[in-house]
Formats: structure tokens, sequence, C-alpha cells
């Protein structure tokens, strides 16, 4: 099999695995993919550990680094500080995200000290001058591909991309926004539809991935990878088909034995239909698809107004993440309460598996899917 991006990213296979986890980034460049870390909620200095990590296990296969850097805040004033931050969040929706947790027997305590400290991270890296740092981190490690998760990377990512000889991705939910990022200058353009888990827009990936196809040839020669409800290797055929140059996964990582979600989640995964879960503001301030549960039912039931990105996760990050270290403890009303982000393929996620099986099988379900289509040609 032959696929230029491949060339392009001197990988075997056009699998590019998101991940929050190192240790699935470094299986799946092993397995012949290509893992991209997740770094948005990461400090320089964590970056940098993180990235070395991966350096002394991979024994020098490529991988990537994925950045958010969004064109539109409500922070993106260089000078606002952690504690301006968590003073701009109304009392009222910090109220109601203790009420939920307070209703499911968690204690609500230290709450403001554990937003303090999450709202340092997120105002640092949201920012232009944050992002800097990160991209300092990332660029001083051997990686082969920065991504932007948000809206058109910033000048001095594309310019950094040039500098290093790496290639520039950016994700897009809409036509529109791929002809930006291609004209502002990107190598790949990673189109997700609305079935993936976090970010998302509200077009499908069947009409989105062909859409964008057309729409960028005029301008300019980028390869799209797919995104969004793709966990096997035929929806992967399926959509190369239609134009793309590989995919994009990250929901399929999420319930393998590597993966940094807690056994809670993988259990309530392995168990859900691609109708658990919803796509909703209340953890972002943007529209992210996550896991149904109780604590997402109740924002979108009797919750405030979502609160513009950044300041929503103030309120949402922190309790979320009381709600995870005690469910992996068994606490009941946290396993009840307990979500994360996975988009609607979660109903073709039925087993817990190494992220390397799960590179195999993308590969294996591939071939067979191509077989198929070609038995309809004739001869």
């Amino acid at each position: 099999m032959e696929f230029p991006i491949c060339t392009t990213l001197g990988i075997e296979f056009p699998l590019l695995a998101f991940s929050h986890c190192r240790d699935v980034v470094v299986e799946v460049s092993k397995a012949g993919g290509m893992g991209v870390l997740g770094a948005a909620n990461m400090t320089p200095e964590t970056l940098a550990i993180e990235l070395d990590w991966i350096d002394a296990q991979i024994g020098g296969l490529p991988y990537g680094v994925d950045l958010i850097v969004p064109n539109k805040m409500a922070t993106q004033d260089e000078s606002l500080n952690e504690a301006d931050m968590l003073a701009a969040v109304p009392a009222g929706h910090k109220k109601f995200a203790g009420d939920v947790l307070a209703n499911h027997d968690i204690q609500t305590s230290n709450m403001d000290q554990e937003a303090l400290a999450k709202a340092e991270i997120i105002g640092n890296n949201l920012r232009v001058s944050g992002a800097a740092k990160l991209l300092e981190i990332a660029f001083s490690h051997p990686i082969r591909l920065i991504v932007n998760a948000l809206g058109t990377p910033p000048e001095i990512m594309l310019d950094m991309g040039k500098e290093h000889g790496v290639p520039v991705g950016a994700l897009v939910g809409a036509r529109q926004q791929a002809i930006e990022q291609v004209k502002a200058g990107v190598d790949v353009l990673i189109v997700a539809g609305t079935e993936a888990g976090g970010h998302c827009g509200d077009v499908s990936t069947m009409v989105l991935v062909p859409e964008v196809c057309e729409a960028i040839a005029p301008l300019r020669e980028v390869p799209v990878l797919a995104a969004g409800g793709i966990v096997t290797g035929r929806q992967m055929a399926a959509t190369m088909a239609m134009g793309a140059a590989g995919v994009w996964a990250g929901s399929v990582w999420l319930t393998t034995h590597e993966a940094e979600t807690s056994g809670s989640v993988k259990d309530k995964m392995i168990s859900a239909g691609s109708r658990d879960t919803i796509r909703s503001r209340s953890r972002t301030g943007k529209h992210s698809r996550q896991l149904r549960s109780p604590w997402t039912e109740a924002w979108e039931k009797d919750g405030p107004e979502p609160l513009p990105m950044p300041l929503q996760s103030l309120v949402a990050e922190p309790a979320l993440a009381r709600i995870a270290k005690l469910a992996e403890g068994g606490h009941a009303g946290a396993k009840e309460l307990d979500t994360y982000w996975v988009g609607q393929g979660v109903g073709l996620m039925n087993t817990r598996d190494s992220v390397r099986n799960v590179v195999f099988g993308f590969k294996k379900d591939y071939v067979e899917a191509c077989e198929r289509l070609v038995k309809y040609l004739g001869d």
C-alpha cells in the first residue's frame, strides 16, 4: 500500500492518533501510525517532561503535538491574571456545579483553590504568549507534526513550522473554516464531523469530508485527514474513498489498556451506544461531544447558560477532576457522574484492548474493506 501522506510524515499507515496519554502516542507510532500528544492542558514544564519521556521510548519514530490557540476568547487580554479570570465566573455557575456534586454525596470544599490552579494553566496556554512557550518546548523536540485544535494557527506556529520543516495542521468543522485555513498556509487539514469526541461542529463526517475536499481543490493541494466517529478500518476506507488522505482518530484509544481514562469511564464507554453521547457547551464553553451522565444531563436540563471559553472550564474541570478521582476509588455518586469526551463511534468500542491491537485491527479492517470494493468493479 502506498499513501502520499505517509511519505510526508515518515509513517507506514495513515492513521493519526490524538491522545492526552503519552503511552498511547508511543504505541501508535510503534505500530506504524502516528501518535499526537494533546498538550492543551499542560504547562511548559509538564510538556517538556512528557516529550522527553516520549523521545526516550519511541525509538526515533515520528510523533506530533496538538495545542489549542483559539481566535476568539473571553480572556485573550494578556494582562488578565488567574484571579481576574476566576472573579469573572458568576457565583450562580459555581453554586450549580457544587449542588450537582453535593447531590451525589461529593464534598465541595476547596473548589475555588482548584479552579484557581486550573485558571493559571488555562489562562497561560490560551494566550499567544503562553502558547509561544509551549511551541518552544515542542519544537525543541523531534516532532514531525504540530496541530492547532481551534481556529487558524497563529502566525508564530506557522513560522516555526516552516523554520523547523514541520508540517502545521489544523482542525476544522465547516467548509468555510477549511478554506480560511488553506489560505492561511496550513499544511494538513483535520476535518472533524459532528460525530467526533471533544470540540466539534454540526456537520456529519460523511458530508463534511467530500465537501471540504471539493472546496479546497481549486486553492491548493492540502491533504485532508478525516475525523469524527471513525473507530474502524472500514470507516477509514470509506473516508479515503471520499478524498481523505488518512484519518485522525481520538475516541478509539480511550478504552485501551494504556489510555488515561478511568476504569469507571472505560466501563461506561464499552457498554454505551452511539446515542449515549451529547454535544454540549457545558464543559468548555464551546460545543464538545462527551459521554452522557447525570452531570451532563443536569447542565442541559437545569444549568445556567454556559460561559464563553475558557471561563466555563473553570466551573466544569475542577468538578470533573474531583469526580474522576473519586470514581476511580469506587465512590458510588462519582461513578454515576463520571464522564469524558468521546465521539459517537463509542457504539463500536465494545472491548478493552491494547493500542497495538487496535492499530492492527484498523489495518486488517481497512484491507478487507478495500477488497470488498474491488469485487464490485468486476473484470
